[in-house]
């Protein structure tokens, strides 16, 4: 068989549906080695449809010792020579190599952003033998029938290849800073150190680090500061009123103190009350980031898990593409149509039904992506039980969509006064007065109401009581890995689709740990050398304007050659900076690589021995995690028993005895625990609140 259109899909379940969708079911398949491909006639043509599995070639040196640096003539080779673990990549490429010989025009269907026009683009240059230009491009954004049959009747002749040179430009980039200055830490581990250490970094991985170590010297250098909230007590009827002091928070307990004074055994006159409705339009559509950050609260799913079931409802035709950044829904993709559909199925009936009874217009976010829209469901019914994650997505996809549509909700606000003496208390009051686009969105969207105290203008309430609470400032959070992703997106660095890889290879490198991410000694020390000896690796800066470059190339206006050039200039130079000190850097990194391995998050100063560290240890006999001492081995005995549930972070040391405090995380907040069992505090109990 000969003269037929040769197909490049990205993934099998892809070319699976393109099939089906453009011979209505009729396309035949055959495998050969473990690779399918599919067959079909329509419309007077012979179609042969394959598939890559993702990425068929990849970057990487000539050279088989993985131990030289520099390297920078870099090449794409099969993934097989790349990878060990690529598997079935040989037997895939001279599968594509056979069907190339027979075909007479190319389409690459491969999904349409950077990384999918860089895998179409890669097997049309080498494995179909540079049919890279003269091939066509389909572009759709869901795998519905409708949809497919769509592109592959506009296909588009000489695609604009900026997205597959900002891919080529980015993976030969990230080969050389992530290679060599990985190779080169590695070194320096090995020369200095007993051991041998992998030790990673690259060009978006360095900053993401540097956010989590930045983070964590916050909390361990945060001083709480202590300030007093006043909360007046009125009576009513026998019921009594709590009312804030309306400047907030009291700096000085004096001050707490002279309201209390000036209140106790007074008159309170209740001020002008007022009402308002404040309207609160619903959220935007979702982006990958947005879907990412929601799925981790709602579910608990890590941003890459998240991605991983949207790509399986992607596949099957249940929701659009879901790498993109848009936050619109265009026209185009037939609101109606898809409310209609939706309509048919029991859970959203009611709902999509009664978006149907006007004429449906969505809220449309800020954000634009060229090539798709935003998430949102196709419409078509599951066709398979779906697994519980994916149901979970799925339906948190639909009432976003569905949201979208929806009115905004409104909510009345109500405000009051209690003059007591010159000193106010603010009463408020609030609750939703229609639900609008809540109704759709739940059980993910609600808001907590307080109802607002029966009185009135011109009463004159007794106070009961005036409560004097003395608090202290809490340091900030740990970044989990949502916040993380969303600090990444703001800081500029890093794709859509690559942010959760990255996230979750800190973690498999050692350098994080935990649901609220904590740095490891070697984590921190990489940091701490790198901003020393080679600071751009971890420069936010350098990094985001590679990412600004990268860009400009995807629009056709950058130069991916000079952009190269420029970054392997830069890292030519963070190499010699390392190289002159090796040793130094060794030192610091096999030093690191060693705590690490013994493990247990660092708490604190030990205050027995006063040279160790406090640390969380886990027994190998019993399996149970404590406090022990770095200076074990030398003879420091100081421990102390945790709880053995729950994420553990460290706080500040105990005021009380200097001991470690680590906060503990069981439920939706962490409570807070002095490892110290003989510590001062504990059986007493603690008088923040004064009561008259």
């Amino acid at each position: 068989m000969s003269g037929y259109t040769l197909v490049v899909c990205e993934k099998p379940d892809a070319a699976k549906r393109i099939s089906e969708a453009l011979s209505d079911g009729k396309a035949t398949s055959a495998s050969a080695n473990g690779v399918t491909t599919f067959r079909f006639r329509t419309r007077g043509k012979d179609f042969v449809v394959c598939a890559a599995r993702g990425h068929l070639y990849g970057v990487s040196d000539p050279l088989a010792e993985r131990s030289v640096y520099p390297v920078f003539d870099a090449e794409w080779y099969g993934n097989d020579l790349v990878e060990k673990r690529a598997t079935g990549t040989a037997s895939r490429i001279r599968m594509i190599k056979d069907m190339a010989k027979g075909a007479d025009r190319f389409v690459n269907a491969c999904d349409y952003d950077v990384e999918g026009e860089t895998i179409g683009f890669n097997i049309l240059r080498y494995a179909c033998g540079g049919k890279e230009r003269g091939a066509l491009r389909a572009k759709f954004s869901t795998l519905t029938k409708e949809d497919l049959v769509g592109a592959f009747d506009s296909l588009e002749g000489q695609p604009n290849h900026g997205l597959a040179e900002a891919g080529r430009a980015r993976h030969a980039i990230d080969f050389d800073w992530g290679v060599n200055l990985s190779r080169a830490l590695s070194q320096a581990a090995l020369t200095q150190g007993k051991g041998y250490r992998t030790v990673s970094v690259g060009r978006v991985q360095g900053p993401t680090l540097g956010f989590v170590v930045d983070r964590e010297t916050e909390i361990r250098t945060f001083v709480p500061l202590p300030h007093w909230s006043v909360t007046g007590v009125f009576e009513k009827d026998g019921r009594r009123i709590e009312a804030a002091y309306h400047k907030g928070r009291l700096d000085r307990e004096a001050d707490a103190e002279e309201v209390r004074r000036a209140c106790t055994g007074r008159l309170g006159l209740v001020g002008q009350k007022k009402r308002g409705l404040v309207q609160v339009p619903p959220p935007p559509p979702f982006n990958l980031g947005d879907l990412q950050k929601e799925a981790y609260h709602a579910f608990g799913y890590t941003p890459s898990r998240t991605l991983q079931v949207a790509e399986r409802l992607y596949l099957s035709a249940l929701i659009s593409y879901p790498r993109t950044d848009s936050q619109k829904l265009p026209p185009s993709i037939g609101y109606a149509r898809i409310l209609r559909a939706l309509a048919s199925q029991s859970q959203y009936s009611k709902l999509a039904s009664a978006l149907l009874a006007s004429e449906p217009k969505p809220v449309q976010g800020a954000k634009y992506d060229p090539a798709h829209s935003a998430i949102h469901p196709t419409g078509e019914k599951p066709a398979r039980r779906l697994e519980a994650n994916e149901s979970r997505v799925y339906d948190l996809v639909v009432r976003r969509f569905l949201s979208a549509f929806a009115k905004p909700a409104k909510r009345e606000v109500a405000t009051a006064e209690i003059s007591v003496d010159g000193h106010a208390f603010s009463l408020e009051g609030r609750r939703t007065v229609e639900a609008g686009w809540l109704g759709y969105y739940e059980p993910y969207g609600r808001f907590s109401d307080a109802e607002f105290p029966r009185v009135e203008e011109g009463e004159r309430l007794p106070v009961v009581a005036i409560r004097s609470e003395e608090k202290f400032e809490t340091p900030p959070g740990r970044y989990n890995q949502s916040s993380l992703l969303e600090k990444m997106e703001r800081e500029g660095i890093g794709t859509k689709a690559t942010r959760a890889d990255i996230i979750a290879m800190l973690g498999t490198r050692g350098y994080v740990s935990g649901v609220e991410l904590a740095p490891s000694d070697l984590g921190a020390s990489v940091v701490e050398i790198l901003r020393l000896r080679a600071p751009s690796i971890v420069s936010t800066e350098m990094t985001s304007a590679m990412e600004a470059g990268l860009e400009e190339v995807e629009t056709g206006a950058g130069d991916p050659k000079g952009l190269l050039r420029r970054a392997i200039r830069a890292a030519s130079e963070q190499l010699a900076d390392l190289e002159s000190n090796e040793e130094a850097v060794g030192l610091g990194l096999s030093a690191a690589a060693a705590a690490t391995q013994a493990g247990g998050l660092v708490l604190g100063a030990c205050p027995v021995c006063k040279t160790g560290k406090l640390r969380v240890v886990k027994s190998k006999k019993s399996g149970k995690r404590f406090v022990g001492c770095t200076n074990y081995s030398s003879g420091c005995r100081a421990s102390a028993p945790l709880p053995q549930r729950g994420a553990l972070r460290a706080g500040a040391p105990c005021r009380r005895c200097s001991w470690p405090v680590v906060y503990v995380k069981t439920g939706r907040f962490p409570w807070r625990l002095c490892v110290n069992p003989s510590c001062p505090s504990k059986g007493e109990k603690r008088r923040e609140v004064r009561t008259v």
